[in-house]
């Protein structure tokens, strides 16, 4: 087979429950339906669509050091850090961000908001984003193995 048609009446591969606040990561109410993970895809990218409630939610300022990250606004107001600044985003608005580039996103204008979140090449994003929701469980080693471990090294944020 040299494509593969997802409907978009087809469930997700995995729907995670939401993840509850915790850390200086991701926080209330944000939900990940898994489209193409990476065996989906064999290694070349991962793509899940994000949906974040209306509770402040997102991920501090960070960089992956083998991956690139993209995203893009389906709906609702993200914040999305480009480095430089933080930007409102909305439906339609793209974000894509290099290897190593700092970058961040937030959920903070009191209504849900959806994204797409691109992973090149793909990256085993399955296992972090199940994995956060036990980042209050952690002792600090433990979590900042966790980060190592996904490729997140995050920094003070702007």
């Amino acid at each position: 087979m040299s494509a593969a048609f997802r409907p978009s009446t087809a469930p997700p591969d995995f729907v995670s429950a939401p993840v509850a606040s915790s850390g200086p990561n991701l926080a209330g109410g944000t939900a990940y339906h898994y489209l193409s993970t990476t065996i989906s895809t064999k290694g070349d990218y991962g793509l899940y669509r994000v949906d974040m409630g209306p509770e402040v939610a997102g991920a501090n300022t960070h960089f992956h050091k083998a991956m690139s990250e993209s995203f893009f606004v389906l709906s609702g107001t993200m914040r999305l850090y480009d480095g430089d600044r933080w930007v409102n985003a909305t439906a339609g608005d793209y974000l894509y961000v290099p290897p190593g580039g700092l970058h961040g996103f937030r959920n903070e204008s009191g209504d849900p908001a959806s994204m797409l979140m691109i992973f090149a090449p793909g990256a085993p994003r399955e296992e972090y984003f199940e994995g956060i929701t036990r980042l209050a469980d952690l002792t600090d080693e433990e979590r900042a193995q966790f980060f190592l471990h996904h490729d997140s090294f995050f920094v003070p944020d702007n």
